[in-house]
């Protein structure tokens, strides 16, 4: 097995989330030495303790939140890589309360930084959104600001050899707050699904996509990049269209589901963007990622490959979406 995480120590922060459940259960197949779970929610953390009971040996459980440097600074003794994936996510809750937002996103990415750098921690991996793009609302502006935190922090780290970067991406299909265990709800429990607009496009991926894409970045990073993953577009009015027919079909349900239209939430945008204008001219493109090279750097690993072209938002079709939601069980 030559995967650079056997026999090492990892720790994923906001572990217990749904993507962090998913990347645990991904390491553990490369034979590290221990992972170390922090989230500041004990009953997930009982929950995943349970679900991986015969992985036991190689796990532990810390209680924590990022918004606690001393905290942080303990859980990262003696650990190889971090990948950091908790946050304040839910856009209309960051909206309401965003100083709240601001303390755990900004101010606990830094404190994640701190604690890297004191503890030589070999990589840090930041996990961020398309929403960070001009962003319209607070979420999107915190992980912005969380994003260029990383990246500055190749330059503020002196002679330490902490490896920061981040990697980019849309929604994960079947995540705790996304829409699909929400339309699920709503077609078992009120007879219709609510869309904010049928015609949204949203970029998305599964679970399984978004961690192997995550792993690569975390790899190949040299230092102060954001990696873009390349992410199907999804309308939302097909995805509500497929969900109902395998949802009433899996559970019998003879009954017309509607779907209604609701408009924007607050600070919602009705497209999503992967880059900047500015970062689309600097962005080096690979075959599943778009790169965009280090701020403070004058020389990077990507000079041979070639600048990003156009993107399109072109949508991905009902039957892909389908095949994608039956065989990763998401509904």
């Amino acid at each position: 097995m030559n995967s650079i995480y056997k026999d090492k120590k990892i720790l994923v922060i906001g572990g217990t989330g749904t993507i962090g459940c998913h990347l645990v259960k991904r390491l553990l197949k490369d034979a590290p030495q221990v992972i170390r779970i922090f989230s500041r929610d004990e009953h997930k953390q009982y929950e995943m303790a349970i679900e991986f009971a015969q992985h036991a040996e190689r796990l532990r459980f810390l209680i924590g939140d990022v918004r606690d440097q001393q905290r942080l600074g303990r859980a990262m003794e003696d650990i190889d890589y971090v990948f950091h994936l908790a946050a304040m996510k839910h856009v209309p809750s960051c909206e309401y309360n965003p100083f709240e937002a601001v303390q755990t996103n900004v101010i606990g990415t830094q404190n994640v930084i701190q604690a890297a750098i004191t503890n030589n921690v070999k990589k840090v991996l930041f996990t961020s959104t398309d929403k960070a793009i001009s962003p319209t609302n607070t979420y999107g502006a915190t992980k912005l600001t969380a994003e260029r935190l990383i990246s500055a922090a190749e330059y503020q780290k002196g002679s330490k050899a902490t490896i920061f970067s981040s990697v980019r991406f849309g929604n994960v299909m079947g995540s705790r707050g996304s829409v699909i265990p929400l339309f699920k709800k709503q077609i078992l429990e009120n007879g219709q699904i609510t869309v904010t607009d049928p015609d949204m496009l949203r970029y998305m991926m599964t679970p399984l996509q978004a961690i192997e894409l995550i792993l690569k970045a975390n790899e190949i990073a040299d230092g102060g990049e954001v990696f873009v993953l390349k992410m199907p577009v999804i309308r939302v009015g097909d995805l509500a269209e497929v969900l109902i027919e395998l949802v009433t079909r899996k559970h019998g349900l003879q009954k017309k589901i509607d779907i209604r239209s609701i408009g924007l939430r607050p600070g919602e945008k009705r497209y999503e963007e992967l880059m900047t204008s500015d970062e689309h001219l600097l962005a080096k493109e690979a075959d599943d990622m778009f790169i965009i090279p280090a701020m403070f750097k004058k020389k990077d690993q990507y000079e041979q490959k070639q600048l990003v072209g156009p993107l399109e938002m072109k949508p991905i079709n009902k039957e892909l979406i389908k095949e994608w939601i039956e065989t990763e069980r998401l509904a």
